[in-house]
């Protein structure tokens, strides 16, 4: 085809005025052309000729040149200048580009000047049926439910036509099924597939290929074609039931399983797969109630059964059970076709087993009080063999669990006996274990706790809880209470504890204090005397006596150190020996300790400056020699230590020469005799003889320090640390005295030594007066 003028050169102009006022002109161009056509895939050896341009203005003389641009201008498309003929210079495709738009005009040879504006025009590629149809995929796959319905869609497969689809037929596909028939088909034109039968069963066929064809020119002859494979599953749906592949199964198991073993294992068949195959077990019915429990393995599916209970071969020999086996997940729409369930019988036999002696209980626990006698029989245990057999069982005592031999157990009848004496205060309870062995097979054994349980009796006495030491002041008024004190017992009687408090008988002649029973097991110490003399006396021992309420009733004397004290008149404690000071001040431990660290450093000066002192005199030493010091007079050049210091001069030269014990050993050497000493009762002046208070007092510290086993036996001081109420000597100075001077007789100090003469002197003659006066 080619391009046709559209009209003659006849100039029309619209009338205007420029900037410049003069009038414009437009003429309408003298040619055009319409749309060119050229046939794709041209297979001829010259140039494909495209069309014709030409202008009216052309009067063939030569004086008229053809310009061509625009798509493919010179390359593709090529026109004569001359005659304004236009050739394809190549092979065109449709599908790479279905249009060219280019631009023509005709210009003045020699000034090259258009003649005529620029024209546009379209060269349109003309479709042939050169492409086949092609699938989006290849290969598909997917998957359809098994048992589905006729019909049922599979999925829809897509080809699509390269070639011009507004152009003939020659992109109209339609579909086609090569392969997969009878089971499935296909719509011719829009590529759904169906199942084209119903209920197609998975377990007898799983996989399936089907081969679809697409085929353009509306599926006429001579249209091309293309093809893709579908590879289509069926899925599986739970419409198989469990099945057992045998009706009866038989195990065995031995009468020594352990509960919660494993007995038996059942495995059930299910055609399905996946989450349609589990399944469920259950026991529906059997001869041993609650002996077994059946479960399933989630990751085989198989029925496992337990043992719940012991089994014992001489009770039962055989247990049947009936198992049932059902789908986990059963779908209803195959419900109504098949069986869901299905059952299987299992029979267990047990197997005989030499077993340990069994004893008749768990355990045992026996009660024995503390003061039973070695030998006594407590309890008893018993054990039997469980076997057929019946062999003797013979009895013994875990001795890794009775180190001490404690406890003892008769071989023969089991008869649990002591083998030593128990304290509760001790061991409360005793925790063995007994062994039971078979005679015939003594590997064959069993164990029993027992436990023991050690009953109190009331066997000791009530104490002090605690240490008591407290203080008193000088100006203490009667009937005061200065401390309470409470007890406690290592007992634990049934009804709770009950203790009574008293003084002591021996020191209630005369008291310097009381003991008031409070009823709630604690007493209160209360003062009997208006004062107290710190300087007469600076510490009291009160002995309190506690008893308990119990069977037999024990109880002990127990003492409570009283400290005499200067107060002040509201009772506070101004002076006071050391330990009252550190009883009552309640100084912290930290405290304490720096006091005493303080201490310690200042010791430590003082040693030492006396060591510098004693390099620096370097004297002789005051005594040379090595005879018993007591004998010797020893000057130290200050007023002395008094009575207390024995360490001078025998202290046996002060004593009353009335009370001299005339087999009197010294106490620094080792007696001759094994014998102890006579003692003599001490034979006081008539003066002296009613001052119950010492006599008292003297008599129970000695009779303490006799009977205390941890005395030294000779070489030992016992200060009883109480200056009495009289003297024989009576004071050895007249200040203060309250007699008159003519009364006094001094002449028996005569009688107490030489150490004594120049004081007789000086007391006892006649000059005493003028001594006394200077």
């Amino acid at each position: 085809p080619r391009g046709r003028r559209g009209g003659a050169g006849v100039g029309l102009t619209l009338m205007g005025q420029d900037a410049n006022g003069v009038p414009l002109r437009r003429s309408k161009r003298g040619w055009m052309w319409n749309q060119f056509f050229l046939l794709e895939e041209y297979t001829g050896m010259d140039h494909q000729y495209v069309g014709k341009l030409h202008s009216d203005g052309d009067r063939g003389d030569g004086s008229i040149r053809y310009v061509l641009t625009g798509d493919g201008a010179g390359s593709l498309f090529i026109i004569d200048e001359n005659s304004g003929d236009i050739h394809a210079t190549k092979r065109l495709d449709r599908e790479e580009k279905a249009y060219y738009t280019l631009r023509a005009k005709a210009v003045n040879r020699i000034t090259n000047t258009s003649l005529e504006g620029e024209s546009e025009f379209i060269i349109k590629i003309h479709d042939i049926n050169d492409n086949e149809p092609k699938f989006t995929k290849d290969p598909y796959f997917t998957e359809v439910p098994e048992m589905s319905p006729l019909g049922t869609v599979v999925m829809q497969v897509t080809a699509t036509d390269a070639d011009d689809p507004t152009y003939g037929n020659s992109a109209r596909v339609v579909y086609s099924i090569l392969q997969g028939q009878p089971y499935f088909s296909v719509e011719p034109n829009t590529g759904v597939i169906k199942t084209a039968l119903p209920n197609m069963d998975r377990e007898t066929k799983e996989n399936y290929v089907v081969v679809i064809q697409a085929k353009d020119m509306a599926g006429q002859m001579g249209g091309l074609s293309g093809t893709t494979t579908v590879s289509i599953t069926l899925s599986d749906v739970n419409d198989n039931p469990p099945r057992f592949p045998k009706s009866l199964y038989e195990f065995k198991a031995p009468e020594s399983t352990e509960p919660g073993s494993t007995v038996a294992v059942l495995r059930a068949t299910d055609a399905d797969i996946g989450r349609n195959a589990e399944m469920n077990y259950r026991i529906t019915s059997s001869d041993g109630p609650s002996m077994f429990d059946i479960s399933t393995n989630r990751s085989t599916q198989d029925g496992v059964i337990t043992l719940r209970k012991s089994l014992d071969f001489e009770r039962k020999r055989s247990y049947t059970l009936r198992i049932q086996v059902e789908n986990s997940n059963p779908d209803p729409r195959f419900l109504r076709y098949a069986a869901t369930t299905d059952g299987a019988t299992v029979k267990l036999i047990v197997e005989d087993v030499d077993e340990p002696p069994v004893f008749d209980r768990v355990g045992y626990v026996m009660e024995v009080k503390e003061d039973v006698a070695v030998g006594t029989i407590i309890g008893s245990v018993s054990a039997t063999d469980p076997d057929s057999s019946r062999s003797p069982v013979r009895y013994s005592i875990d001795r890794r669990t009775d180190m001490d031999r404690v406890l003892n157990v008769h071989p023969g009848n089991g008869s649990v006996f002591m083998l030593r004496t128990l304290d509760r205060e001790d061991i409360a309870w005793h925790n063995v274990s007994v062994i039971a062995t078979e005679f015939n097979n003594p590997r064959l054994m069993s164990r029993v706790p027992v436990y023991v349980r050690v009953l109190d009796v009331n066997d000791n006495a009530p104490t002090f809880a605690t240490y008591y030491e407290t203080f008193v002041c000088e100006n203490a008024k009667a009937n005061q209470r200065i401390q309470t004190v409470s007890a406690a017992d290592a007992d634990e009687p049934i009804g709770g504890h009950r203790f009574f408090f008293s003084l002591a008988h021996e020191a209630s002649v005369k008291a310097n204090f009381t003991v008031r029973d409070n009823k709630d097991n604690t007493a209160g110490i209360l003062t009997r005397r208006n004062s107290y003399s710190r300087l007469q006396r600076s510490n009291y021992l009160v002995p309190v006596v506690i008893s308990d309420s119990d069977f037999p009733m024990q109880s002990s004397t127990n003492t409570l150190t009283v400290h005499v004290c200067t107060c002040d008149r509201e009772g506070n404690m101004q002076l006071c020996n050391q330990e009252a000071l550190v009883l009552t001040a309640g100084l912290s431990t930290g405290a304490l300790m720096a006091i005493i660290f303080c201490v310690l450093i200042l010791l430590m000066i003082v040693v030492l400056f006396a060591a510098l002192r004693r390099q620096q005199r370097k004297k002789e030493p005051l005594i040379i020699s090595k005879e018993d010091v007591r004998d010797n007079v020893v000057s130290y050049n200050d007023e002395g230590g008094g009575e207390e210091d024995t360490q001078a001069f025998d202290i046996g030269t002060l004593r009353n020469p009335e009370a001299t014990e005339e087999s009197k050993q010294r106490r620094d050497i080792k007696p001759e005799t094994l014998h102890p000493p006579i003692r003599r009762t001490v034979i006081l002046p008539p003066a002296h003889r009613d001052n119950a208070d010492v006599r008292n007092f003297i008599n129970q510290r000695l009779q303490e320090n006799d009977q205390d086993p941890t005395a030294p036996p000779y070489d030992s001081l016992a200060t009883y640390a109480y200056e009495g109420s009289g003297s024989v000597a009576e004071s050895l100075s007249s200040l203060g005295s309250m007699t008159i001077e003519g009364d006094q007789d001094y002449n028996y100090l005569s009688e107490w030594g030489p150490r004594f003469k120049k004081l007789a002197d000086l007391y006892g003659g006649e000059d005493s007066d003028s001594c006394r006066d200077s």
